[in-house]
């Protein structure tokens, strides 16, 4: 791997003096009736990094969010009829953790993404595992596991189809592993780190926020080593502290501190 260094510099800072919403803007639709808490990580960790988060989920869920607004100040609850108003004027769309695979996820992961190819998009989780490969927006970031990537591309997830599939769709590949793998059309970089007590329900989901919050403000490539490099480095700073016993909360709760550390 390339020195971390250099990917680190390449990471926008908010400038003094900035504006509220020039930070960046993310659209975040996930969530279900059957999942709650998987939207919220990603929310959780998004809502630290850019200026402003669109949250965009079923009743059940835009209702939690509402009565958690401390942890949400800078963010507005919408309903899902209202997503398209957002699309437009947000810089990313986060779509997919939390959202069930069945066909009303199917449906609308289909409708958006082909309504608007040219827009940011993190493709995660529900989307991910109901979509079809043709659907893949230009320069989007796909962050399947292993037999997510063997469902989407019906391929092994072996290094060569990881470099193959983002060169065929020109988007990035970000494999997640003991050891992720983050691939564009141009590059491809193998991220080490991180310990067995990131594979508790919901890291996945806070790495998705990440990703999608770095990419409001970065290019996808860069956004996706970063976020799997802090996300790794937030876990093993907790199995310094705890061990195993963290979940994906306190995961959420320590990325800042590393981005503190390691992005100035």
């Amino acid at each position: 791997m390339d020195k971390i260094e250099d990917y680190l510099k390449q990471i926008y800072l908010p400038p003094t003096p900035s504006h509220k919403g020039q930070n960046g803007k993310l659209l975040l639709i996930g969530g279900s009736k059957l999942f709650h808490a998987a939207s919220l990580w990603a929310l959780k960790v998004a809502s630290r990094i850019v200026d402003l988060v669109h949250y965009a989920s079923v009743p059940e869920n835009n209702q939690l969010v509402q009565k958690a607004k401390e942890e949400f100040r800078d963010g507005i609850v919408i309903p899902r009829s209202e997503i398209e108003n957002y699309i437009e004027e947000d810089d990313c769309i986060l779509i997919g953790p939390g959202m069930e695979r069945n066909e009303e996820t199917r449906s609308l992961t289909e409708k958006l993404l082909k309504k608007y190819p040219d827009k940011k998009w993190v493709i995660d989780a529900g989307s991910l595992q109901m979509m079809e490969k043709e659907w893949i927006p230009k320069n989007a970031i796909l962050t399947p596991h292993k037999r997510e990537f063997e469902q989407l591309f019906n391929l092994s997830a072996n290094n060569e189809n990881i470099v193959k599939m983002a060169k065929n769709y020109q988007c990035v590949n970000l494999v997640k592993g003991e050891k992720d793998i983050v691939c564009s059309k141009d590059k491809c970089e193998a991220v080490e780190g991180g310990n067995s007590g990131m594979t508790k329900g919901g890291t996945g989901d806070v790495l998705a926020g990440l990703v999608a919050a770095l990419y409001c403000k970065n290019n996808p490539f860069v956004s996706a080593v970063i976020a799997s490099y802090i996300n790794k480095k937030a876990g093993e700073n907790l199995f310094k502290k705890v061990g195993y016993y963290f979940n994906a909360s306190d995961l959420a709760e320590e990325i800042p501190k590393v981005m503190k550390e390691l992005v100035t």
